[in-house]
């Protein structure tokens, strides 16, 4: 696990040093939030906007080692850069450019996960809309657990007013169950 959270702040420096706005997501920031359970990589949103994605892509391969043949043209098309740390830890490099997006980042704030250590993670609420987006078991599974350990201090109204528009556009995900 340390050596997760140093790839991870060897990226959140990398990233400082450009002036570029990001947050950790995924199951660091699960970590940070909720039930911690295992996980392999380095979930990150990175605020590119739309179309200057490219300027993000090549700096981030002259930096780092993709981790699949055609990284570059798989990010632009799946807008997820996948690359690896020189520890070889995967890093899952997420393209944000929704207002949504942007948000999260805005109300991003670090958290001391090793001494000395400070990682940029989103809020609880931005990873429940997050995960809940996503839409996987698992990720249902750390919502809960979320849910469990922030108790009363979750924003509900803040969830629902960001989820709601987002699951609109969605044709798999309900937001109440039917039947």
């Amino acid at each position: 696990m340390k050596t997760l959270f140093q790839a991870a702040f060897e990226l959140q420096n990398f990233f400082e040093k450009e002036n570029w706005r990001f947050c950790f997501i995924g199951g660091l920031a699960l970590q940070r939030w909720g039930e911690a359970r295992l996980t392999v990589d380095v979930d990150v949103a990175l605020l590119t906007g739309f179309g200057d994605e490219k300027k993000f892509i090549d700096a981030l391969l002259a930096a780092y080692s993709a981790r699949i043949p055609a990284a570059a043209a798989f990010a632009r098309e799946n807008r997820v850069l996948l690359l690896k740390s020189t520890g070889g830890v995967g890093i899952d490099i997420a393209f944000a450019g929704l207002a949504f997006e942007e948000e999260a980042v805005n109300r991003a704030s670090r958290f001391e996960f090793l001494p000395g250590l400070n990682l940029l993670t989103c809020s609880a609420e931005d990873l429940i809309i997050m995960k809940a987006f996503a839409d996987r078991p698992r990720d249902w599974a750390d919502i809960k657990s979320v849910i469990e350990r922030r108790r009363d201090k979750v924003e509900k109204s803040y969830i629902m007013e960001r989820l709601t528009p987002l699951v609109e556009r969605s044709d798999t995900i309900q937001l109440y169950p039917t039947g």
